[in-house]
């Protein structure tokens, strides 16, 4: 004869997922592949956001189009998921009115370097206040493997079957000529490197750019037959040479060869919404009232 025994359980504790303050839970599972670097990439961004200990209220995150341009939608903040390759201008926009914000930009590099690069080279060149996250897979990889402007020489896609002949841009190097007062670069695989770097850079006055090379699995990966993602980060853990304070023109990518990594830029120069106010200053003198935008102001 069996017997009923009545159980008193404690109340057991719900346990928040640590990324649960960053992710909208609701539109997980995400969509991007298996070994995808654009998650881990995300995971950084939630651990720097995390440290800084920021109010997320005053945060806001814009991406274009692409794999990398979903992030917006997946994140806890303020979001806009624009245009392709108007992320940039769209923050440049938000930033001008919100100056009170924090600005963060985290797209790929065909949605920000190709069709996006005109806004890219000029605001940095005015040293907007704002954080640009870069996610470099060497591919157009949502719409079908296309040769991109990262993609290295000699590497295969769909539309350079026999290997790519245009020189790639070197990010760290546009960036740093185009007057960004922070440049770095690390890999999908270097997480708290990454995340330390993000940190940084969010907290910089003036217009700061981290570049995160990472595996496409599903097509780079495919194209040119290096194996699964897995085996990318492989190659990142064996290929990766941090280089702090490296010049950004000695730091081209090449098909699968040495990576360099690190932090290459963190100047100091005054931001745009400061030459601004200075420049009016200067003009108008007491006349002019310093603009502090948002929340009223003129």
């Amino acid at each position: 004869m069996s017997k009923k025994v009545a159980l008193n359980k404690a109340p057991v504790e719900e346990k928040q997922h640590p990324m649960e303050k960053i992710l909208r839970m609701d539109r997980i599972p995400h969509i991007w592949c298996s070994t995808c670097g654009i998650g881990t990439t995300v995971t950084a961004l939630a651990m720097a956001l995390d440290q800084l200990g920021l109010d997320l209220n005053k945060v806001a995150i814009l991406s274009g189009i692409g794999c990398t341009g979903r992030v917006a939608g997946y994140l806890k903040l303020d979001s806009f998921h624009t245009t392709h390759g108007r992320s940039i201008p769209f923050a440049f926009g938000l930033h001008i009115a919100r100056p009170d914000m924090k600005v963060i930009v985290f797209s790929g590099d065909g949605d920000l370097i190709s069709i996006g690069g005109n806004h890219f080279i000029h605001t940095a060149r005015r040293n907007a206040d704002m954080t640009v996250i870069c996610v470099n897979n060497f591919i157009y990889a949502m719409t079908g493997g296309q040769v991109a402007p990262t993609t290295p020489t000699t590497a295969r896609s769909a539309t350079s079957p026999y290997g790519c002949y245009e020189h790639p841009f070197n990010l760290p190097l546009l960036a740093a000529s185009s007057g960004a007062v922070y440049v770095a670069r690390w890999t999908a695989l270097h997480i708290r490197r990454l995340a330390n770097s993000i940190k940084e850079a969010i907290a910089k006055p003036g217009f700061s750019f981290v570049e995160v090379v990472a595996p496409c699995s599903t097509l780079y990966a495919r194209l040119n037959k290096l194996g699964t993602g897995l085996d990318l980060m492989k190659f990142y853990h064996d290929n990766s040479v941090i280089k702090h304070g490296a010049d950004p023109k000695e730091i081209d990518i090449d098909y699968q060869s040495q990576i360099i990594v690190g932090k290459f830029v963190d100047i100091d120069k005054p931001p745009y919404i400061e030459c601004f106010n200075a420049g009016n200053k200067r003009v108008f003198g007491d006349k002019f009232k310093p603009y502090g935008g948002g929340n009223g102001s003129n």
